[in-house]
């Protein structure tokens, strides 16, 4: 059974004649999957931009009858179109000149990286990585001074995977160039777009997932095809392959696959840290589910999830033996497993090498872009551990920051314990993610991407995630012109931390208003019209108990019937009209 069986099916005498109302016969089948949210109908901002596409969807319209542009192929042409001008605007930095000896270089003369906004750590980190000899990383190693003045030894400072990215795109773009089927292009500018072009990939597989993670509301996705972050940081860095990993794995947690759900994270982990963090609120969800309580039945599958019946009876009979913990476990050791299968091959040989990344987030001090350096720039604070030299590491400043994220874990694991109802897993997942960016003491401007996907899951409110997007992109604008000194016509740095600033206090509003929802499940729209978590796999409408074994403090207190989800769909909003015409 899908979901449009669940739906009205019109009667025989209700078909008009053929000929007389319709121009050619209508379709044996007339099936509706009306319970897929209409966002030309229910959210203002739809509604206001429908008019540009011929007006809102009507009333008695056939959902889910399009045969060639359904909701998923609509979401990644949109995606690919964003790819596209998010590849444009890094194409100033790739970009070739001839220098004095009449040698083929890139132009970023006079800060041309910084002036056009198109910088990309893709193209400095080719030859900085030594990638340019087609060295293995990790095994490469070469020799830098810093500010000290003495001699470092250095390695790939990437993780494995993204280390390993890097490798292949760089091989693969000296295999292109051998070809010869290309114009004359400097290597490094084969180099950005075999990566560009890996990258954009991995965007697509973070769309498929989201809209399949949305469940009835497919259309929240398109935020996550048309972000304003993906024209501006798809190509600053590697990030795009953990968002994929990431999405991948919540998916395969959706459909009931814990042990894939943790391979998919755990390499999401050797590529950045953040899909690890996931385990987190997949664990502490799990926790709060009584494994004695009954898991989801068919009945629950097929009506509340609205899915084919083969898929459903296959959800079922892989749900039906595993209890929540044990769901949990299998994720966690999944992800451990696919972790060090990906990091034992390099650690073991390359020691030095594997350890670089783990080495240079230890000694770096305050990014930028962290909220210690944006007190330090508006108050002239020294920092916790004082004046340092660049060579000295910031032990306190390492110490404080993780303390203020495990507080913040604790925090969240409270709200996720005493909520009313179970929280979803989106909105536990954004929340860690979120901590982990603001404690911090790095959040590079790319770092930005890990939370659009989870936001759109978590809080589906178009208007409000477009505005902390927008925000979030904007940062990008005065952050190149603080790099490119006031010597050069650039603005001063409190111009820049200040729009950080900003940035950071639209994300704490994002946490506020998931909390709020957690707390108020029926302020929660994808709540609405009897659904329960489309990404919580196993947990998705399983019995939500009291947990009398834990402390008075840490148990949920029933949902007042005030604050239950509506049994209905979202009402719809007032639709603008052309009175003109």
């Amino acid at each position: 059974m899908t979901e449009q069986q669940l739906v009205r099916t019109p009667a025989v005498s209700d078909a008009p004649v053929s000929g007389e109302t319709s121009p050619v016969p209508l379709a044996a089948n007339l099936r509706s999957v009306d319970r897929r949210d209409k966002p030309s109908r229910t959210d203002t901002l739809a509604a206001q931009l429908s008019p540009i596409v011929g007006g809102p969807v009507g009333e008695h319209a056939l959902i889910g009858r399009v045969r060639f542009w359904t909701p998923l192929r609509v979401l990644l042409a949109f995606a690919l179109v964003f790819l596209a001008l998010g590849w444009a605007g890094k194409a100033a930095c790739i970009q070739q000149t001839t220098d004095s000896s009449g040698q083929l270089t890139l132009d970023w003369s006079n800060g041309r990286q910084y002036v056009a906004m198109c910088y990309s750590d893709t193209v400095p980190l080719y030859g900085a990585e030594h990638l340019n000899e087609l060295a293995f990383p990790y095994r490469k190693q070469w020799t830098d001074f810093d500010g000290d003045g003495r001699p470092h030894t250095r390695y790939m400072e990437y993780p494995v995977l993204s280390g390993l990215y890097q490798y292949g795109a760089a091989e693969v773009s000296y295999a292109w160039s051998r070809i010869r089927l290309t114009p004359k292009a400097l290597p490094v500018v084969l180099y950005f777009d075999t990566a560009a072009l890996g990258l954009a990939m991995a965007w697509l597989v973070t769309v498929w997932a989201s809209s399949q993670l949305a469940g009835r509301r497919v259309w929240d996705a398109a935020l996550v095809a048309l972000s304003p972050l993906v024209l501006v940081h798809i190509f600053t860095n590697f990030d795009a392959l953990a968002t994929a990993f990431a999405a991948g794995g919540m998916l395969a947690w959706a459909r009931r696959r814990p042990v894939l759900a943790g391979i998919l994270l755990g390499l999401g982990g050797a590529a950045k840290l953040y899909p690890l963090l996931l385990l987190g609120p997949i664990v502490l969800l799990c926790l709060r589910t009584d494994s004695r309580q009954r898991l989801p039945g068919l009945r629950d599958l097929l009506w509340h999830r609205g899915i084919d019946t083969g898929d459903a009876i296959r959800e079922y009979l892989a749900g039906a033996r595993i209890r929540p913990l044990r769901a949990a476990g299998l994720t966690v050791a999944g992800a451990a497993v696919a972790w060090l299968a990906v990091n034992l091959p390099i650690a073991l040989p390359f020691r030095g090498g594997w350890w670089e990344f783990f080495r240079l987030n230890t000694e770096r001090h305050a990014d930028p872009d962290s909220i210690y350096n944006v007190v330090t720039s508006f108050t002239g604070w020294q920092g916790f551990d004082g004046p340092l030299n660049p060579e000295h590491t910031p032990t306190l400043l390492n110490a404080v920051s993780l303390l203020l994220f495990l507080v913040a874990c604790a925090v969240i694991a409270y709200i996720g314990l005493t909520a009313p109802r179970r929280p979803r897993l989106a909105q536990l997942a954004f929340l860690v993610v979120a901590a982990f960016l603001i404690t911090n003491k790095v959040w590079s401007p790319q770092y930005s991407l890990w939370l659009v996907p989870l936001a759109v899951l978590a809080l589906p409110h178009r208007r409000i995630l477009l505005a902390w997007m927008t925000i979030d992109a904007l940062v990008w604008f005065p952050r190149m012109y603080y790099y490119l000194g006031t010597d050069r016509k650039g603005v001063p740095e409190q111009w820049f931390t200040g729009t950080v600033a900003l940035r950071d206090l639209a994300v704490v509003g994002l946490c506020a208003l998931i909390i709020r929802e957690i707390y108020r499940p029926a302020t929660d729209p994808v709540r609405r019209g009897g659904v329960d978590d489309p990404g919580g796999g196993i947990l998705d409408h399983a019995v939500d108990p009291l947990l009398p074994w834990l402390p008075l403090a840490l148990q949920p207190q029933p949902t007042p019937p005030s604050l239950r989800p509506l049994p209905n769909p979202e009402p719809a909003v007032a639709i603008p009209t052309d009175h003109g015409h």
